[in-house]
């Protein structure tokens, strides 16, 4: 592409508005000019992210029509007249309700019926919407906890799950095949209202969403008990969590709640938080101060689009608070649903028609709570959308065994979700992670845990002690730039080549190419397939159950370095991560410059 041609067309043309031609026309810097002008924005296997502004590799509302004629053009291709419906939710960042404005007109001009929330949502809300609305897809506006530069434009299917293989192929195909803004088709909204084409929705959603996570809960009479003794500190960190996190938390009869003023109301600048991830412990540094004040037995953040939740609590050994990685917050929550189902006798018959769902990358200890109490555990790329997937997996097989459960024909009871990156899900409601329903569902096993004597921190202690003392790290490396993509690509290249021989002391026995698909047994040289659908990732096997895996982040400019260890002690599984991540970073970069 011509950057140059591209970038005097955005200045001049009457295809653009004048504001985006004068936002244009302030692009003087030449490598910014290529940056913004010279590639198209490329619409991956989830949608479109990228940085807010003017230019063709910008998320702009001409970007957002482009991705949406494409997506209306699949729709119309592969749908009867009475299955064209669309919902579409977005969240607190800048220029969000411009963006779903902007899509459904394109669709409504599409003849494509809409069904656009009034005002922020989040996305677990669109997920359930999409087949609570009898939707054949669902669009939701977020870049999720990305700094505030950015926004996005996530696709949902029919199921309520994010697209997967092979329909995102076939949508993409779709999207880039649209070249020209001019093609894109637009209505104005009260032709859309007048036609029946737009319908503004709201209450009766919400009502019909949160009455689903209510029906989550196992132990309501505990909470009833125990609620009024459980201080809860949370922040929506600006976001979309503020009002359904709170009546979630009100229904269930939790009465000690504070919401940290400074960050309650809706802020796409996320004013103040460097970054709003609850990933990010500098996050929590607002919501901490408070929780200290309040003596508060937990302390929650969820992030902009209110999926991922993250968790502190209060350590009744040291008197400090605890942070919570993803796996162990999910951990603790399948342990405590798992352990409540056995209780009340509602675990599937046989126990191996049950199923808990983790993917590759997250902690081992689920193999071992799965085992616990009899159930499958199954393991699913990288990525929310892979869980979300088996529940439909789940559900056709199902169908074809005349409604009923058996695992070993893949008709599984879906029992709980997560994934090491802060997100989970209890129940089919949905089909992403839902960070409301892990508000309800942490403070429910919080007052269960308590009436029993025993804390959050103290529980994590006990599942240690019984389950083993698995860790896991993360190392993010970020690959700004045009060639950022090429750098994460030859850095997997050069570990499938040159595997490391051992990490952390445990020899490496063998080596996971998902990209090849293909499982490689270093001392036989056998290769079986890995089973899984192919991705651009390696994953490192060792001989004492420590493993190591790479991948380039599927929406974010940075490669993604995991790590995982089960030793005698919490300070001994720590020691080898930390010699791990050493060493595969070595191993990665050798002969290279390491980025910081």
């Amino acid at each position: 592409m011509d950057y140059k041609a591209e970038h005097q067309k955005w200045c001049i043309s009457a295809t653009f508005d004048e504001e985006t031609r004068r936002e244009a026309r302030a692009v003087t810097d030449e490598a910014e000019m290529e940056d913004c002008f010279g590639r198209s924005l490329a619409f991956g296997t989830g949608g479109l992210r990228g940085l807010i502004g003017a230019g063709t590799n910008r998320m702009n509302v001409y970007t957002v029509g482009k991705a949406t004629q494409g997506l209306a053009d699949y729709i119309n291709s592969v749908c009867g007249a009475g299955e064209k419906r669309v919902a579409i939710a977005y969240d607190s960042r800048r220029l969000s309700p411009e963006f779903a404005e902007r899509a459904a007109l394109v669709f409504c001009a599409n003849g494509i019926e809409v069904f656009l929330f009034e005002s922020l949502r989040p996305t677990p809300e669109l997920s359930f919407a999409v087949r609570n609305l009898g939707c054949v897809a669902g669009v939701v506006v977020t870049a999720s906890h990305n700094p505030p530069a950015y926004n996005g434009y996530k696709v949902y299917w029919r199921d309520g799950g994010q697209i997967v293989p092979p329909t995102d192929a076939r949508i993409i195909a779709r999207v880039n095949a649209v070249t020209s803004f001019a093609a894109v088709h637009r209505m104005e909204k009260h032709e859309a209202e007048e036609k029946g084409l737009l319908h503004v929705i709201g209450q009766k959603e919400d009502d019909e969403y949160i009455a689903a996570v209510r029906r989550t809960c196992l132990n309501l009479e505990v909470i009833r008990e125990m609620a009024g003794d459980i201080k809860i500190v949370y922040t929506p960190l600006h976001g979309t969590g503020n009002i359904p996190v709170r009546r979630i938390l009100r229904e269930l009869g939790f009465t000690q709640v504070w919401v940290v003023p400074e960050q309650e109301l809706p802020d796409g600048n996320f004013s103040t938080v460097e970054y709003p991830n609850p990933e990010d412990p500098k996050a929590f540094s607002l919501a901490l101060r408070l929780a200290r004040k309040k003596d508060a037995d937990v302390v929650l953040a969820t992030d902009p689009d209110a999926d991922r939740l993250g968790v502190y609590a209060k350590d009744e050994l040291t008197g400090e608070y605890m942070r919570f990685t993803g796996n162990m917050s999910g951990l603790l929550i399948a342990d405590y649903r798992l352990s409540q189902l056995r209780e009340k006798g509602r675990l599937p018959q046989p126990p191996s028609d049950g199923a808990l769902v983790t993917t590759v990358v997250s902690s081992d200890m689920a193999k071992a709570v799965a085992a616990e109490y009899g159930v499958t555990c199954i393991e699913v790329p990288t990525g929310f959308k892979y869980i979300g997937e088996q529940i439909r997996l789940f559900e056709e097989a199902k169908a074809k065994n005349g409604g009923k459960t058996d695992g070993s024909k893949g008709a599984y009871e879906f029992l709980f979700g997560f994934e090491e990156s802060f997100g989970c899900l209890a129940g089919t409601y949905a089909r992403d992670k839902d960070a409301v329903a892990a508000v309800a569902a942490l403070c429910e096993a919080a007052a269960y845990y308590k009436k029993q004597g025993m804390t959050l921190c103290g529980k994590v202690r006990q599942m240690y002690e019984k389950y083993g003392y698995y860790r896991e790290g993360l190392e993010s490396v970020m690959l700004e730039g045009a060639d950022g993509a090429q750098t994460a690509k030859a850095v997997v290249g050069r570990l499938l080549q040159s595997p490391p021989k051992a990490l952390g002391g445990e020899e490496v026995v063998a080596v996971r190419d998902y990209a090849a698909g293909e499982r490689t047994d270093l001392s036989s040289g056998e290769k079986t397939p890995t089973g899984l659908p192919k991705s651009d990732m390696v994953y490192f096997e060792c001989k004492d159950g420590g493993w190591c895996c790479v991948r380039p982040s599927g929406t974010e400019p940075k490669i993604k370095f995991y790590f995982g260890a089960k030793r005698e002690s919490l300070e001994a599984s720590d020691a080898a991560l930390e010699e791990m991540r050493a060493e595969l970073l070595r191993t990665a970069y050798e002969g290279t410059e390491e980025p910081d």
